[in-house]
C-alpha cells in the first residue's frame, strides 16, 4: 500500500466516550491491515489518551481492536525507507515537523539518524508508552495477535482481559533481536519466561502469559466483550477518580523505582546500534532485498524455519513441519 492510500488517522483510531459510565474507548480501526497504526494514527493514539486522562467525563479507558485480532505490530511497509540502507529519508513526520519548516534532519549513517527515534519512542507524547502516563484505569482486550506496538501497550495498560486464542510477543526479537519496551515486559512477564521469548522468538498463547501474571483474565472468544464489560464496570464504579489519580502515581512511582523509563531509554540506546549489527549466516533481517521479493513472503519463509507451535502467523502454526 502506498503512503498516499493509507486511511486518515481519524480513520484508524476511533474514539468513544460515555459520560454516564466514565468509560471512553478507543478502537484501533484497521482489520484489514492486523490493526497497524500508521506514523499519524499512533500519533492521534497518543494525543486521544493525553485528553481522556485530562477529561472529568473518563475514568476507565477501555483500548480494543476491530476484527480478528488485538493488532500484529506497526505499518512496517511504511518504514521501508527509513530501514533501507541506502538513500537519503527524513524523519521529521515522526517528530511532529513539517518537510516544509527549516530543520534538517541527520543523514542516515549517523548514530542520530536511529538515536534520536528511538529515544523518542520512550516519551509518551509519540505514542509507544503513552500509557504510563495515563492516570486513569486502562484496560486492553486482546483478542488474535499481539504482537509488536501492540505488545508495548500491554506491557504498559493497567489489566489484560484476553481471548484463549490470543498470542503474544515481538515479531523484532527474531528479525532484530529487542524491541523499545524490553524492560517493562521483563518486569511484567518475570526475567525467566521473558528471556525464553527473546532467545527463541516463540509467541506465548494467552494462558502461558497469564500463567506468568501478565493476564488478568482469560475467557473463550465469544465471552471476551462481556467479560471486558464486566471489569471495565467494576472499575467505574469503584472509588472516586481522584483516588484513582492518586492510587496510579504510586504505581508510576514504583515502576519507576523499577526502572520502568530507564529501562526505556537503555533499549533506545541499544536500537540506536541497529547499523552496526552484522550476521553470523542468512539471518532474517529487514533491509531492502527483504522488501524487494516482498516482506509477507520473506516472513513467511523465516517463520516456517520454526517448530509449527512457536509459529508467529496461526496459518502457520497450522501447517505441518
Amino acid at each position: 500500500m502506498a503512503k498516499t492510500d493509507r486511511p486518515d488517522p481519524e480513520d484508524i483510531i476511533l474514539y468513544e466516550k460515555d459520560p454516564k459510565t466514565k468509560i471512553a474507548t478507543i478502537t484501533l480501526n484497521r482489520p484489514d491491515f492486523l490493526n497497524a497504526p500508521t506514523i499519524a494514527a499512533r500519533l492521534r493514539y497518543s494525543d486521544l489518551i493525553h485528553r481522556a486522562n485530562v477529561d472529568d467525563d473518563v475514568k476507565v479507558l477501555l483500548i480494543r481492536g476491530a476484527g480478528s485480532n488485538l493488532g500484529g505490530g506497526a505499518d512496517l511497509p511504511e518504514q521501508e525507507e527509513m530501514l533501507a540502507s541506502d538513500g537519503e529519508y527524513s524523519l521529521l513526520h515522526e517528530f511532529r515537523i513539517g518537510e516544509d519548516e527549516d530543520v534538517k534532519y541527520p543523514p542516515k549513517g549517523s548514530y542520530r539518524y536511529l538515536a534520536q527515534l528511538t529515544q523518542l519512542y520512550a516519551n509518551p507524547n509519540f505514542g509507544c508508552r503513552t500509557l504510563q502516563d495515563f492516570k486513569k484505569i486502562s484496560i486492553l482486550e486482546v483478542k488474535g495477535y499481539c504482537y509488536g506496538w501492540h505488545f508495548y501497550q500491554a506491557a504498559d495498560a493497567d489489566l489484560i482481559i484476553s481471548s484463549d486464542d490470543a498470542l503474544f510477543g515481538h515479531p523484532s526479537f527474531r528479525y532484530v533481536g529487542w524491541g523499545p519496551r524490553m524492560w517493562q515486559w521483563a518486569q511484567m512477564m518475570g526475567l525467566r519466561k521473558f528471556q525464553e521469548m527473546v532467545f527463541t522468538g516463540r509467541p506465548f498463547t494467552a494462558q502461558e502469559m497469564y500463567d506468568c501474571n501478565f493476564v488478568n483474565s482469560v475467557v473463550p472468544r465469544d465471552q471476551l466483550e462481556d467479560e471486558v464489560a464486566k471489569y471495565a464496570h467494576a472499575c467505574s464504579v469503584t472509588r472516586p477518580t481522584d483516588v484513582v489519580y492518586m492510587q496510579k502515581t504510586l504505581f508510576e512511582v514504583f515502576k519507576q523505582q523499577q526502572g520502568e523509563y530507564m529501562g526505556s531509554i537503555m533499549t533506545a540506546w541499544l536500537e540506536s546500534m541497529l547499523g552496526q549489527v552484522k550476521n553470523d549466516a542468512d539471518e532474517f533481517t529487514l533491509d531492502k532485498e527483504t522488501f524487494g521479493k516482498g516482506l509477507n513472503n520473506a516472513v513467511k519463509d523465516n517463520d516456517g524455519m520454526y517448530p509449527p507451535d512457536w509459529r508467529l502467523s496461526k496459518g502457520g502454526r497450522k501447517a505441518p513441519q
